[in-house]
């Protein structure tokens, strides 16, 4: 269940409409000079919309994408005559059966050669001014030796030696001689004659992983992109996390002052020279659980099955206004498969669980969320292996897990208590404390009501952490850790040795959650309450309710919320497959009599009723579990009586 870290025109975050903007706006301009900012922090998704953008040109044979990745260049070569170089390569490759094309590269390819024999004429500088050679010149003194040489001993000669000097001095005058703003006039010049000989209409540079490079390389490829800012019909689309530009802008130029007026001299420089900016924003709630669904469901069905095909754009109708819902919905769904296939009811369940968790504690990065599945499911993997995958509980590792990566202080304490006896002090007196801070919770208090527990006469005392803030908040997160034997958790974490996520809200729905919990006369209580509910709301409260009931240890007693999901299925019947699939994945073995009797309101549909029936007639049929297996097959035959009664 390892997901793939690269750039993808796969669009899971729906970036195409980034991509598509960009297109859009480098086309409108094609006759002008052009410069877009794509920015975002590491991990963003900049990459992808850099390659959704040469897909979007690729069949246009008037429009030449070229990429350009400083990094990969960094250390080997000077950065500013690389970029130049690697966009005249390009451009002659595609047209490569034009004469005139390569004719007029030539002219070009003198000014390249101008530009690096100035850049090596530095040097030779200060070795005639310092008489201390520098790197370069060693470098072409070694070369030109290697060259005599190769010709013989007899080569050596005083002529040799004299010619080898005026070759020098004459390279040093030529470029004492040549003018640098005419070079640089003529250089512009000679490429808007290239573009136009090589019938280009729209010439679009997408440079990538600026933000990557060292300070030296990202401000050169920079000031060769503002060679190029006054030649029509070229564009630059730069990919760059601005925070880095501006850091590598204030190492280059380190006597500059802070700032001028409002802003910083880093910021006019880079405002400057990007024209048209475009931020890629954190991804909200909705926004990840779609995103973690969708790459569950590509992870393990392929981007050519039949569940990702028909996921993408239902997803993606969803993501232009992820504000009306949590994401996907399974009345959608169900419409669009018919039945909901298990690996996409699997990924959904499993996107409810931590995408409240991720929202705030990857601050909405893609990459950190991706991180994040393959942290869980690498440690998922290696518990199935060592055999205790069946004492893992999904929604106690990923809290655990937001613990070690935002709050490591709160994680260390709570795993060194746990070493002995699974639980730690420290924990419980977090967990009360958050508890004690939310006396008004509907919950807590039919909780309260229903055990006759009284409020703790006094909040606990917490340890010195840097942001307990952050750990009461983190505390409060279902579910509830105090009663969980920690050790296992804390065994399939050892490899970290060395803001914050948020419960799920649902608002108004909080206390009819809170009265779906209690016992079935409460449930029936609320009947009209849970008719009127829209089925967005109904999906919302079946996927919490489904939460607590896999979170409870002993399944052998009734767990609370059944009552409410039976009620829910009734009333909105396109949630009874799920709940029929939830069934099937309990594990059959820990589960008590209660999950075969007072369920004939709950599946009125035919299908759902059929598929429970196929699952009791297994349950009948198990070894492992006698009480189930009896319970099973009594109601087997009371269904049997029934039929043959009506008959």
């Amino acid at each position: 269940m390892i997901v793939a870290d690269n750039e993808t025109s796969v669009d899971l975050l729906y970036y195409e409409a980034v991509a598509k903007t960009v297109v859009r706006i480098v086309s409108e301009k094609s006759d002008e000079p052009l410069s877009v900012g794509v920015h975002g922090d590491w991990g963003a998704g900049k990459s992808s919309v850099l390659m959704m953008v040469e897909e979007a040109c690729e069949n246009d044979d008037r429009t030449l994408c070229i990429r350009f990745n400083g990094w990969l260049f960094q250390g080997f070569d000077d950065a500013k005559t690389v970029l130049i170089e690697t966009i005249v390569e390009e451009l002659v490759k595609s047209r490569s059966g034009s004469q005139k094309v390569k004719d007029q590269a030539k002219k070009l390819w003198r000014r390249i050669d101008w530009m690096k024999a100035a850049r090596k004429a530095g040097s030779y500088g200060v070795t005639l001014a310092t008489g201390i050679p520098t790197p370069e010149t060693l470098s072409d003194i070694r070369d030109a030796a290697a060259t005599i040489m190769a010709n013989g001993a007899e080569a050596l000669t005083p002529d040799n030696a004299k010619a080898l000097v005026a070759s020098a001095g004459s390279f040093l005058k030529e470029a004492e001689q040549e003018s640098t703003p005419e070079q640089m006039h003529a250089f512009r010049q000679e490429f808007e004659e290239l573009l136009e000989v090589a019938d280009i209409d729209r010439l679009i540079v997408l440079v990538d992983d600026l933000d990557r490079c060292l300070p030296q390389t990202a401000i050169g490829t920079l000031e060769a992109i503002r060679l190029f800012l006054f030649v029509p019909r070229a564009a630059f689309v730069i990919a760059a996390d601005e925070g880095m530009i501006e850091y590598s802008v204030r190492q280059h130029f380190p006597d500059l002052p802070t700032s001028t007026g409002p802003a910083t001299y880093a910021r006019n420089y880079l405002e400057k020279l990007i024209q048209v900016p475009f931020r890629l924003p954190a991804l909200g709630y909705a926004e990840t659980r779609i995103y973690v669904a969708m790459l569950l469901v590509l992870n393990e069905c392929g981007e050519a099955s039949r569940e990702f095909e028909t996921l993408v754009p239902i997803a993606r109708e969803a993501l232009q206004r992820p504000w009306t819902g949590p994401g996907l919905d399974r009345p959608t769904l169900t419409k669009a498969f018919g039945t909901i296939p298990d690996a996409v009811e699997r990924a959904l369940d499993i996107a409810y669980r931590i995408a409240p968790i991720l929202t705030d504690g990857s601050r909405g990065n893609p990459r950190q969320i991706k991180r994040f599945i393959n942290t869980m499911a690498m440690r998922l993997a290696i518990a199935e292996e060592r055999g205790f995958a069946d004492e893992l509980n999904l929604g106690v590792l990923a809290k655990i897990m937001l613990a070690e990566r935002f709050a490591p202080e709160v994680f260390d304490t709570l795993a060194r208590g746990a070493a002995e006896t699974g639980h730690s002090a420290e924990l419980d007196a977090l967990e009360a404390n958050a508890a004690a801070a939310k006396p008004d919770n509907a919950a807590a208090s039919a909780g309260a009501r229903a055990t006759g527990d009284k409020k703790p006469a006094s909040i606990p005392d917490l340890p010195e952490w840097p942001n307990v803030e952050w750990a009461k908040r983190w505390a409060a997160i279902s579910p509830s850790l105090s009663e969980v034997d920690l050790r296992p958790y804390v065994f399939v974490s050892r490899d970290r040795r060395g803001g914050y996520g948020a419960q799920a809200q649902l608002g108004e729905l909080d206390e009819l959650l809170s009265k779906l919990m209690g016992p079935p006369l409460q449930v029936r209580q609320v009947s009209a309450e849970i008719k009127r509910l829209t089925s967005v709301e109904a999906e919302q409260l079946f996927d919490a309710l489904r939460t607590k009931v896999a979170d409870v240890e002993d399944l052998r007693e009734e767990p609370p919320g059944i009552h409410g999901l039976a009620a829910i299925c009734q009333e909105h019947t396109f949630l009874q497959a799920s709940l029929v699939k939830f069934f099937k994945d309990l594990p059959a073995k820990k589960l008590g009599p209660w999950v075969v009797t007072g369920w004939g309101g709950a599946f009125t549909e035919a299908e759902p009723a059929a598929d429970y029936g196929a699952l009791l007639a297994d349950w009948s049929d198990r070894n492992d579990n006698s009480s189930l297996s009896a319970a099973a097959k009594a109601v087997g035959k009371v269904a049997s009586l029934g039929k043959r009664g009506g008959r």
